[in-house]
Parts: structure tokens; C-alpha cells; sequence
């Protein structure tokens, strides 16, 4: 009587306290990712950055650090309004052109750049960052220098004592900044990825143009799935069932995203899935293990359903490649995976483990069974969702991030949440 009576901020108030209770569950963290991942995270030390030391370990302009430079901004360029001020009182800009100019810089930088600046003043009481550079429109730099796109910052301490510069890179490097270089003895230099790139490549989705296999055997575009939907999946044993349609854990029709291509040659079939998501493929031995689909190698053995439904195989994979396309979803089942475009894939992303992002989902299944029983009215409404992220994923995310190292998430996967 009580869930009866229930309003749905109150179900989410109670689906919170559910997750809590599973993920800090030392019974459900026993299968975690990563060694200790059942206790309590003890504070991890930090190394100082070696002078002239940069993380990641490629040239800045690489798609694994910030990406390529998109051209200057002036003031008179339509992107100019691209560029947002920071003024954070605990950072001390140094502003030499006195325009102003040095607190401009891109969202993406500015949210990294706030970031350090609280782990600055935890590391140091008293001591502020201090930024030397931001955005430059007077040429002082480099022909394709970030600084020209707001995209880079030259940092200091307020202090000046060069002897912090190298906890401060590593510090830098904490807060997410794309690329760190300890570039001098007088600065550490930082940069971020551009805003497009990051929502080009990040998320785990399928495009909108792909398909699911319905329980009579139909064909429908995943973008157009619903509540009351059965689709093509499988169960723990690997064996084929149809599961029902729970949500849409992302759901954009905009975003033009970066997506990997598998293709099977015997029988032919083709997914295209983002980076970040996770799919199913046979190992030497003959196990099914998960894997990021940005892992996936020509050679590799994946799950595809055959022409005869209900029936899974497995298919050699030929080609691993990149297109590009717009609008992206992330459909969640019961079962937690789903076969899309006749190839069988996990419903989850960015954490590569499938069982524990399947116990996180578990109040999702839960709400699914309570509506189905006493509310089936209201169950089209779970479904009826905006572009963006489900903020029960958001939520997930940001629980994770304080029991989880971060090397258990796929870069691409996270850009989008931070």
C-alpha cells in the first residue's frame, strides 16, 4: 500500500536508496573492476610531473589528447560567442593585455580550470592558481596554438614557487584537462579537447537508423522503440530471448556522433556503435567476455543472430572502421543486452563490466515490474524522455566516480558527463 502511494519523486528518492545500498553492497562489489575494489578507497598519492613531462605521452593535437586546432577566434568570428568568462575569485588571472582576454576560454576549459583551482588551494591552504594565459588574440603564439580557440591555459601558482609546478601538473592532470605539459620552468601548460569533438566521440549509443528484431519478427528503427516493445536479446547463459524495452539511458537527435563500424563477413552483418559501448565476443577459449567496442580487432569473434529467429552464432569480424552519423540512443531491456542490426551488444557503456552495470540497473527493473503490475497505464510515460542523458545514468556516473579508479572508464565515454 505504501508503493501505491508513492509520487514519482518519491520512486526516484527510493530507486536512489536501492542503488546506494547495491553498489556499496560488498556482496555486488565482489565482481568490481580492479583489485580492492570492495574496500574503501584509501587516499592515492600523487607524483610531481617530471619537467617537461606531458600526459597523455602523444603530441597535444592527437586525437588521444585535445585534437586538431579549428582556426582562430577573434572577436569578430561567429565562434567568439563560443568562449565563456571565468571569474572565479580563486584564480588569479594575470591579465597583462588588460582586456580581460586571459579569462575567456572554452566551457569544457573553463569547467577544468575551476576544478584545479579548488585541488590548488586543498594542496596548498593559502596559495590560489593563478593563469598567466588563456585565449590570445594579440599572435603571440604558435600558428595553430589552442590558445587562439580558448582552448589552452599557461598556469602558475599565486606564490610563484616554481618548486609546485610539478605537483600542480599532476594536479592538472587530476582535474581532466586533455593534455598537461610541464613546459617550462616558469608554467605548466594545459589544454582541452574542442566542445564538438567531445560530444562527437563520447557516450555509448547505436544511431537512430539501426534496428531491433521485435518478438513477431518485424524490424523497427531502435529510435522508435517504446514501452510494451519485446526485442531480441539474450540471457546470462548466451542464449537467444526476447526481453522488454525499459528506456532510453541516452537519447539525442542532433549530435552528429563518431561511430565504430563491425563487420562480419560469414553471414555478413554490420554495428555501428559508439566507442564507449560495450558488446560481447568470444575469447581463445571459447568464453564470451565484454569488451569496449573501440577494443574490437578484425579476427575477434562476436554473436549474431541468424536468419532464422531466435537463434545466436557466432561470426568472425572482418573490418573495424569509423563513420560518422546523426542522432544516437542507448535502449536498455531487462536483460541488459539487446541484438541491434542482427549483431548481439550490451546495453551498456563507459565501465567495462556488464554484470555490475547490470546490478546498478536493478531498481530500473524493479520500477519496470512495480508499473507493469499496478500502474500499466503509466508505463509509456517512462519512455517518453528529452534529448540527453537519463539522469538515473547521470546519477550512476557520478556514484561510481567515488568507488571507482579512473582508469575503469573509457576517456570517450565520460566527456560528456564531466
Amino acid at each position: 500500500l505504501l508503493l501505491l502511494t508513492l509520487s514519482s519523486g518519491a520512486m526516484g528518492a527510493f530507486g536512489f536508496l536501492i542503488v546506494f545500498c547495491l553498489i556499496f553492497d560488498s556482496r555486488s562489489l565482489a565482481c568490481g573492476p580492479g583489485r580492492g575494489f570492495g574496500d574503501r578507497r584509501r587516499p592515492r598519492k600523487l607524483a610531481p610531473m617530471s619537467y617537461k613531462q606531458f600526459i597523455p605521452n602523444v603530441a597535444e593535437k592527437t586525437l588521444g589528447a585535445s585534437g586538431k586546432s579549428e582556426g582562430k577566434i577573434t572577436r569578430d568570428s561567429e565562434r567568439f560567442k563560443d568562449l565563456v568568462p571565468n571569474y572565479n575569485p580563486d584564480i588569479v588571472f594575470k591579465d597583462e593585455e588588460k582586456t580581460n582576454a586571459d579569462r575567456l576560454m572554452t566551457q569544457r576549459c573553463k569547467d577544468k580550470l575551476n576544478s584545479l583551482a579548488i585541488s590548488v588551494m586543498n594542496q596548498w591552504p593559502g596559495v590560489q592558481l593563478r593563469v598567466t594565459e588563456g585565449w590570445d588574440e594579440d599572435g603571440h603564439h604558435l600558428e595553430e596554438s589552442l590558445h587562439y580557440e580558448g582552448r589552452a591555459v599557461d598556469i602558475t601558482t599565486s606564490d610563484r614557487d616554481k618548486s609546485k609546478y610539478g605537483m600542480l601538473s599532476r594536479l592538472a592532470v587530476e582535474a581532466g584537462f586533455d593534455w598537461v605539459y610541464f613546459e617550462s620552468k616558469a608554467h605548466v601548460h594545459c589544454s582541452v579537447k574542442a566542445e564538438n569533438s567531445v560530444a562527437a566521440k563520447s557516450g555509448g549509443c547505436f544511431p537512430g537508423q539501426s534496428q531491433a528484431i521485435l518478438e513477431d519478427g518485424r524490424r523497427k528503427y531502435i529510435r522508435d522503440l517504446k514501452a510494451g516493445d519485446k526485442v531480441l536479446a539474450a540471457d546470462e547463459a548466451g542464449q537467444a530471448v526476447f526481453s522488454d524495452f525499459l528506456l532510453f539511458m541516452d537519447y539525442d537527435t542532433k549530435t552528429q556522433r563518431q561511430f565504430t563500424v563491425i563487420e562480419t563477413a560469414e553471414p555478413c552483418r554490420k554495428l555501428r556503435l559508439t566507442p564507449a559501448h560495450l558488446i560481447f565476443i568470444h575469447n581463445s577459449a571459447s568464453e564470451v567476455i565484454v569488451t569496449f567496442a573501440s577494443k574490437v580487432r578484425p579476427g575477434n569473434k562476436v554473436l549474431v543472430s541468424e536468419d532464422t529467429p531466435g537463434l545466436l552464432s557466432t561470426a568472425t569480424v572482418e573490418r573495424v572502421y569509423t563513420e560518422e552519423h546523426y542522432s544516437s540512443f542507448a535502449p536498455v531491456t531487462t536483460h541488459g543486452t539487446i541484438v541491434v542490426d542482427q549483431v548481439l551488444a550490451s546495453c551498456y557503456a563507459v565501465v567495462e563490466d556488464h554484470k555490475w552495470a547490470h546490478r546498478a540497473f536493478a531498481p530500473v527493473r524493479f520500477g519496470h515490474r512495480f508499473t507493469s503490475t499496478f500502474l500499466p497505464e503509466k508505463r509509456q510515460n517512462l519512455t517518453c524522455q528529452r534529448d540527453g542523458i537519463h539522469w538515473y545514468a547521470k546519477m550512476l556516473f557520478h556514484i561510481s566516480c567515488w568507488v571507482m579508479d579512473a582508469q575503469s572508464f573509457h576517456p570517450l565515454g565520460i566527456s560528456n558527463l564531466n
